[in-house]
């Protein structure tokens, strides 16, 4: 009978540390696809940033173009 209630008790605490598992397993996929998105955003910040400064660059120059042209007109 102490056999039965040992199996019994062995079965228990392995399905047990088998969910614990399962959740740790769960929890370092969660972790690792919150990483790679954390990445991604940053690179499409970058992107972004990258291309407003080209944009102020450009816009910086053709005000400047402008400002000579209109000095050699008068």
């Amino acid at each position: 009978m102490k056999s039965i209630y040992y199996a019994v008790a062995a079965f228990l605490l392995l399905s047990l540390g088998g969910c614990g598992l399962e959740t740790a397993g769960s929890a370092a996929t969660s972790a690792s696809l919150k990483k790679q998105e954390l990445e991604q955003g940053r690179k499409s910040l970058d992107r972004a940033q990258f291309q407003i400064n080209q944009a102020n660059s450009t816009s910086t120059m053709r005000l400047e173009d402008f400002k000579l042209d209109e000095d050699a007109k008068e």
